[in-house]
């Protein structure tokens, strides 16, 4: 069975030995999955009411589009859309855990502060926003450090590395020791899938996911719909579920920890799947080798 890994949140100690499911909660109005919009506050009450039911045990709240292409948007008109959402968590189900999907220290704050938001979830690993790192420390809240190449307008316009997985483990070592340098306490990983990275950079990371364990730190995998899968099937999003529940089974067998989707409910079976085959894979080893 996996070692024990906890995070803290809200006051309590997440334990992600068990892999956890977050679900998405978009109050974006060109999220690049149009099924996962959300754009009243019955929709949204609906919204939070099915992934707490569906077994999510974290919900990831988000108002801007990261999708490429995206448009920019301000971040009062982010914090108003965050704001909204927010409201109706807390009164729809105010013991949630909640993490915001922002890069922008100064609506972390604010969420935090105001709204009691656990985690804090950075698109940009800090670069689009100089403050982050600092705030997050401050603030003692879990962090999402995720691997980007460029931003959301421009990452999928010729990605290139020159040697994909030193590129991203360098960046990680980097981020990560200036994060602990300034106090931050609980760090996940996430490797970016679809974020500054070709078709072949997505499949080489899936390949070799595993071996981001040599950072010792809990991963967190974003795979849901995505075009990684799309392209490859010739798809759109919304036939896309049971690709994106092939690769969430693959990325547990290679050590995810947290699982970002938008259909809980079919994540929250995989890892169920999963942790029964590995149970049984340890205690077939412990009989053969007492």
């Amino acid at each position: 069975m996996s070692e024990s890994v906890y995070i803290h949140v809200n006051g309590r100690l997440m334990d992600l030995s068990r892999p956890q499911v977050m679900g998405i909660i978009n109050v974006t109005p060109d999220s690049f999955y149009a099924g996962s919009r959300t754009q009243t506050e019955m929709a949204l009450a609906r919204r939070v009411e099915q992934v707490v039911a569906e077994g999510a045990s974290i919900l990831d709240i988000g108002g801007y589009s990261s999708r490429p292409g995206a448009a920019d948007v301000s971040p009062e008109e982010e914090m108003a859309r965050l704001r909204r959402g927010l409201e109706v968590i807390r009164r729809v189900h105010p013991e949630a855990v909640v993490s915001v999907d922002t890069f922008r220290a100064s609506v972390a704050r604010q969420c935090v502060e105001e709204y009691g938001v656990a985690l804090i979830n950075d698109i940009s690993g800090g670069e689009m926003d100089a403050e982050m790192f600092p705030t997050v420390a401050a603030l003692g809240v879990p962090y999402i450090l995720m691997h980007m190449q460029g931003t959301p307008q421009t990452m999928q316009q010729a990605p290139h590395y020159d040697h994909l997985l030193r590129d991203v483990f360098l960046y990680f070592a980097r981020k990560v020791q200036q994060l602990r340098d300034l106090g931050a306490k609980d760090i996940i990983l996430d490797p970016g899938f679809g974020f500054g990275k070709t078709m072949e950079d997505n499949y080489a990371l899936l390949a070799h996911l595993d071996e981001f364990g040599i950072f010792g730190l809990p991963l967190l995998v974003g795979v849901s719909r995505k075009s990684m899968i799309t392209r490859l099937l010739g798809i759109t999003p919304d036939d896309a579920l049971n690709g994106t529940t092939v690769i969430n089974t693959l990325c547990l067998t290679k050590g995810a920890h947290i699982l970002r989707v938008h259909d809980v409910r079919q994540a929250v079976e995989a890892v169920r799947l999963v942790q029964a085959m590995q149970a049984q894979s340890s205690r077939e080893s412990y009989i053969i080798n007492p």
